[in-house]
């Protein structure tokens, strides 16, 4: 199983649509820090439709809580200045996916605490800022999990 982070989320719609992925890979969800909705919020609800039953998610207070709570794991950045692609990186079971705010990103004080090898990035075309959050989450899932055989999967 492979963990989704994401700290301090600000849009309700995206999230739900990490629970509604985590639902169907398999994956156990985090939410860290800051919440920029309540968790009853409609939106999120609506975007993550019936699913919410089906998966594990925790809120932490921040990143430490949660990393403790996870144990053991390879934790990775996902930012648009890492120093590596997606699918330059051999995935693990157990591993962990670090992903920021939609207005802001991960802080730079955050990141600066973690290995360079752990920053990783999704290829976009020169002169874009960033990819949508639940997008982001999809491709770096869906590439740890294709890395897998698609274990567990139905198809």
């Amino acid at each position: 199983m492979f963990h989704v982070i994401l700290f301090e989320p600000e849009i309700p719609p995206n999230t739900g649509n990490a629970i509604r992925l985590c639902a169907n890979t398999g994956a156990a969800l985090h939410l860290v820090g800051r919440l920029g909705f309540e968790i009853t919020e409609p939106r999120l609800r609506r975007a993550g439709l019936d699913y919410h039953e089906m998966v594990n998610v925790t809120q932490h207070p921040d990143l430490a809580h949660c990393l403790a709570a996870i144990g053991p794991t390879r934790l990775f950045v996902i930012e648009t200045g890492g120093t590596k692609r997606h699918t330059d990186v051999a995935y693990q079971q157990g591993d962990s996916f670090l992903f920021g705010p939609e207005s802001r990103g991960l802080p730079a004080e955050l990141i600066a605490t973690l290995p360079s090898h752990e920053r990783i990035t999704l290829p976009m075309r020169p002169g874009n800022r960033s990819l949508n959050l639940s997008n982001a989450v999809a491709v770096t899932v869906f590439e740890a999990w294709r890395q897998q055989g698609f274990a567990g999967s139905a198809g």
